[in-house]
């Protein structure tokens, strides 16, 4: 988390999360993204050196988006154009082998979280950084929360770094 006050500013449009984080990113309200003072090949070593057989997993994007101070989404293009496979999708949903995607339905959903659920869909779909803020509610995994919405039948979308 970048802290002291780099980057500091009034929370941006679109934020309205819970707890001080914005829903669509998930990072603290008052982050303001600005540009890195690093120059694009820089930003493309650090994050080459992250990356294993052209494969970058979801939790390191999001680490490095945040050393980098870049968005989630804009380090999902950067990968994109370093034309690194996005893998190991926190919520479960993309990214592992040999199925590609290993959550799976829960067995039961609390009342709550399933209203929580419902409540936070867009367009009859769950933001990824929505999932991620009901986790954070509840106190859950994310992944508990992708199980919740295979039982529910809703579709988690639009992915923070852009893969879906």
């Amino acid at each position: 988390m970048v802290s002291g006050s780099q980057g500091l500013s009034e929370p941006r449009a679109g934020c309205r999360g819970e707890k001080g984080f914005c829903q669509k990113t998930m990072h603290p309200k008052n982050i303001n993204y600005q540009e890195t003072n690093m120059d694009d090949e820089r930003i493309e070593e650090r994050i080459a050196r992250k990356a294993k057989n052209n494969e970058l997993p979801c939790a390191v994007a999001f680490d490095l988006a945040q050393q980098l101070n870049m968005s989630p989404g804009k380090m999902g293009r950067q990968a994109d154009r370093m034309k690194l496979r996005l893998v190991k999708c926190q919520l479960g949903l993309f990214g592992y082998l040999p199925e590609k995607k290993i959550v799976k339905p829960a067995d039961t959903v609390a009342p709550e979280l399933e209203a929580a659920i419902r409540n936070a869909q867009e367009n009859d779909r769950l933001p990824c950084a929505a999932a991620w803020q009901v986790a954070e509610k509840f106190k859950i995994g994310k992944m508990s929360v992708s199980a919740a919405c295979e039982t529910l039948g809703i579709k988690i979308k639009p992915c923070q770094l852009g893969a879906f």
